[in-house]
């Protein structure tokens, strides 16, 4: 009988045990994106890992563009408004970027430059680019190759936008949330309260904090504006978390 006890209590403890082990396994539980970043295209693998959101893009525009081969069923000439358009001679082509932006944003105790290259991605996977076309080079050359989306692709084919993503303002509305910069804070659109938002209506690193529709309790968020540095002035507000190719 103290045998037949003995085995009962053993398996009881080994599921006890395995139960325990499968509630803490990292691969086994699942986190909730928080809403914000459920916003992104779908398309796109987006998940929590720790204190960060890993957004993984391959930075390719879900809208046309003449930046993509004239083979292509997404290739579409330029229909824009700016007379002064001229192609570059870059082409899109796919790329793998990850994308580690803080869940729990923070403001930098001091604050860090923008890198050339990507310093934050939008909801449909394209990577924002900051105010300049090389090093301290401002956009007014730059910008006359920007496409009907106001978008281009660098040497190396990443396709970016520099301005408002004007796809996606004009789909999902003027005011609507546009993606995140590096360290976790959102991106919105130029209009705010019905109201065009303008570069005074913005602190030095072309945002300010109050509530959003994705934030009601407020956050701290960057606006694109018309006017130069149309996404981010003066660095980060934030720690920024990591970009990598």
């Amino acid at each position: 009988m103290k045998v037949i006890f003995g085995f009962l209590f053993a398996i009881v403890a080994i599921a006890a045990c395995s139960s325990s082990n499968e509630s803490v396994d990292p691969t086994t539980t699942a986190t909730t994106l928080p809403t914000a970043f459920k916003t992104f295209n779908s398309s796109l693998n987006a998940y929590v890992d720790g204190d960060y959101v890993v957004i993984k893009s391959t930075a390719t525009p879900d809208h046309k563009s003449p930046y993509f081969g004239t083979s292509s069923a997404n290739y579409e000439a330029y229909n824009g408004t700016n007379s002064r358009f001229a192609i570059n001679p870059n082409r899109i082509s796919n790329h793998n970027y990850t994308f580690r932006i803080p869940i729990s944003p923070t403001k930098a105790t001091s604050a860090q430059a923008t890198p050339l290259g990507p310093i934050g991605v939008s909801l449909n996977g394209v990577p924002f680019y900051n105010q300049y076309a090389g090093p301290n080079t401002p956009l007014t050359n730059e910008i006359n190759s920007f496409d009907q989306y106001n978008g281009h692709p660098d040497p190396s084919g990443t396709y970016h936008y520099h301005i408002e993503p004007l796809y996606l303002t004009q789909t999902k509305g003027t005011g609507a949330l546009l993606g995140f910069l590096l360290d976790g804070y959102p991106v919105y659109g130029p209009v705010e309260n019905g109201k065009k938002v303008t570069n005074s209506d913005l602190d030095a690193y072309h945002g300010h904090s109050h509530a959003t529709a994705e934030y009601p309790n407020g956050i701290y968020h960057y606006h694109t504006t018309a006017e130069d540095p149309y996404i981010n002035g003066s660095g980060f507000y934030g720690k920024p978390g990591t970009v990598t190719k």
